[in-house]
């Protein structure tokens, strides 16, 4: 009753703001597979100009209409004019660098258009625990993530030593989860589900994880990129142990979002039906060897039409050699001005 009654006011504010809310059935009953358990299948997608933390011009984690409409109007704004021709000649278009080189721009980026909206709230961030929407980072685990990056992003002496998304091994930014975040592009996952196994195709890197339903957990010998993932049901809701993760997925970049996981975090994740068209994902992550506290996020994957693509990314791409080769080239000119 207290539910309903704070989400018919909300509904009434956001009116007023601009735009109703959309808050959840309580009553509402999901697709069932030939087992009972509701029918998670289908293609989702968590774009959205929310990210992980909470933007440094946002002071809640609830936001109003007005509010959510000017964010999205300023990430629109961003996007049509990075997208413009880039030419190194012209000063007039600078991009990156002061030789106007950068990388691509937002002609190629797809991250969403509109801030997210979770139970008839609109959100500035996915974390919901610590209150402040960003990271609890410890002493020693904020100085292991940033020397972690540094080495990452600096180093150059083979492909092992750069990071997992360039070397196309898993998605930049924690794509691939879990938990699994949203990036600058290809925010789409395919949902497989049996009665043993529940899949998660991930179309960033092209991914797949496997959750075996009521299993054990392998020996923590045995990590995978993605960690071992182990499911069970609580009434309606999906809920997802994974624990041992491989240490070269510990560094979560990307430029929406940054992290780090050491390989004994433990991850529980819970996935439940709330319409036809959205899933509430809710997820805590527990590593005290990086974070002062176990941290708790909410967000909703909305489903989305098919097909998925193919990530055509591949280990030995033009980017891995140029910066290789780019690498060589200036340990060359650094020895023959030493000499």
């Amino acid at each position: 009753m207290i539910r309903t009654l704070v989400a018919a006011s909300l509904c009434l504010l956001l009116s007023a703001a601009g735009g109703p809310a959309r808050a959840w059935d309580d009553d509402y009953e999901p697709p069932r597979m030939a087992d009972g358990t509701p029918d998670m299948q289908g293609i989702w997608t968590n774009a959205s100009v929310t990210a992980l933390e909470r933007p440094s011009h946002l002071s809640t984690l609830v936001i109003s209409r007005a509010q959510a409409e000017s964010w999205e109007r300023g990430a629109l704004a961003g996007s049509k004019a990075d997208a413009q021709p880039t030419d190194p000649d012209n000063p007039a278009l600078p991009r990156g660098s002061a030789d106007g080189v950068g990388g691509y721009n937002r002609f190629w980026i797809d991250f969403g258009t509109k801030v997210a909206e979770i139970d008839g709230e609109l959100r500035s961030a996915w974390i919901v625990e610590p209150a402040g929407g960003r990271l609890p980072w410890s002493s020693s685990g904020g100085t292991k993530s940033r020397q972690a990056v540094g080495r990452a992003y600096t180093t150059a002496d083979n492909p092992e030593v750069r990071s997992p998304g360039e070397r196309c091994i898993i998605g930049y930014g924690g794509s691939g989860g879990p938990p699994m975040m949203n990036v600058l592009y290809n925010n789409n996952y395919q949902i497989v589900q049996t009665p043993g196994t529940v899949a998660i195709l991930v179309e960033m890197a092209h991914n797949a994880r496997l959750i075996r339903i009521d299993g054990q957990h392998r020996p923590q010998a045995m990590r995978a990129w993605l960690g071992d993932s182990v499911g069970r049901w609580e009434g309606d809701t999906l809920v997802v142990d994974t624990v041992n993760f491989h240490p070269g997925a510990s560094m979560r970049t990307g430029l929406r979002n940054r992290f780090y996981l050491s390989p004994n975090a433990k991850v529980e994740e819970r996935f439940t039906r709330v319409s036809d068209g959205e899933i509430f994902y809710q997820f805590t992550v527990d590593d005290l060897e990086i974070y002062t506290q176990p941290w708790r996020a909410e967000m909703v994957l909305r489903q989305t039409e098919g097909p998925i693509f193919e990530y055509a990314c591949h280990e030995a791409n033009y980017s891995m050699f140029g910066i290789l080769a780019g690498a060589r080239i200036r340990e060359g000119k650094t020895l023959k001005e030493s000499r």
